[in-house]
């Protein structure tokens, strides 16, 4: 989930949740927290807005092609076709998410007309490395969740799941960020382990391939994720998931700083540039199960 894209989340009822969770995680704020604590804070408990980028819009737009692209029957998947859904689905999407609305300035149709046109770049990039005319997804932009250690649910949505006449199962994950991707290559493997934990919890079926395309760079990275190693991560989710707990108890989020501070919208607040962060929120000391789940969309470059 990228991001790459903003996605609005419908997030599980309390009578879906067992009585048992106390806490929720999805692999973007567990992977803030691992990156930079005060970054997990800024996000999860400040709830600082972000306002998002071209590049942010761009990776949204194309995800929404991507996902619309295989409403049609499979001899129509054609570039041309991914092409003329790109103007649609953008005015879909400053209709329905509000932080896209003032992206551009009214007048300037040369820039959003840009914007498209990259966008439709990015999808040529991804039929260089994909036909979609072979695939049938079986599952598209879902919601998957699953209770680890008996009290953490985590959950994400997977932007594609491909099963095998076999049952073996293929998550495919989208990138079409322009940072640089060995700054970012962790994360996202980081990201598609949590999502092959929780299909091995909720199916048994460890799954087979864990894909990144990069439409960017037209490139393909393949990882064959074991049971032992879903173990070990799980060990990993709830390891930061109980540090998350004594920071916010402590109120002790301290910042990172790493090259990937270059991409973050909140150098204002942060210590390491200067700033001050915002008075710790008194409502974060109270534990609320779906708290995380609650957090709506995941935050522009998120998944990146």
């Amino acid at each position: 989930m990228t991001a790459d894209q903003v996605i609005i989340q419908q997030p599980p009822t309390p009578a879906e949740v067992p009585a048992t969770v106390r806490a929720s995680l999805s692999p973007s704020r567990a992977a803030d927290f691992k990156t930079c604590p005060l970054l997990y804070r800024f996000r999860s408990i400040d709830r600082l807005p972000e306002r998002p980028s071209v590049e942010q819009a761009r990776g949204t737009l194309v995800h929404a092609v991507l996902e619309r692209l295989f409403d049609l029957p499979a001899t129509d998947r054609t570039p041309q076709a991914a092409g003329d859904l790109v103007a649609p689905q953008w005015d879909r999407l400053v209709t329905e998410q509000a932080e896209f609305a003032g992206l551009f300035d009214d007048t300037d149709t040369a820039a959003v007309e840009g914007f498209l046109r990259s966008a439709a770049g990015l999808l040529e990039g991804y039929f260089a490395v994909e036909d979609p005319r072979r695939l049938e997804p079986a599952e598209r932009e879902s919601l998957i969740s699953a209770v680890v250690d008996d009290e953490l649910l985590i959950r994400g949505y997977l932007d594609r799941l491909d099963v095998a006449p076999d049952g073996a199962l293929r998550v495919v994950d989208y990138k079409t960020g322009g940072a640089p991707r060995e700054a970012f290559e962790a994360r996202a493997l980081f990201q598609l382990k949590f999502y092959a934990l929780v299909l091995w919890r909720t199916r048994g079926v460890v799954p087979r391939v864990l894909r990144l395309l990069y439409l960017k760079d037209q490139e393909v990275c393949d990882y064959a994720p074991d049971a032992e190693e879903l173990v070990r991560f799980e060990r990993t989710v709830v390891a930061l998931w109980r540090a998350i707990e004594q920071a916010t108890a402590t109120r002790d989020f301290r910042p990172r700083p790493s090259r990937l501070c270059d991409w973050c919208s909140h150098q204002a607040h942060c210590p390491s540039f200067g700033g001050t962060p915002p008075p710790f929120p008194e409502a974060a000391a109270t534990p609320d199960p779906l708290r995380d789940a609650r957090s709506g969309p995941t935050p522009p470059g998120a998944d990146d």
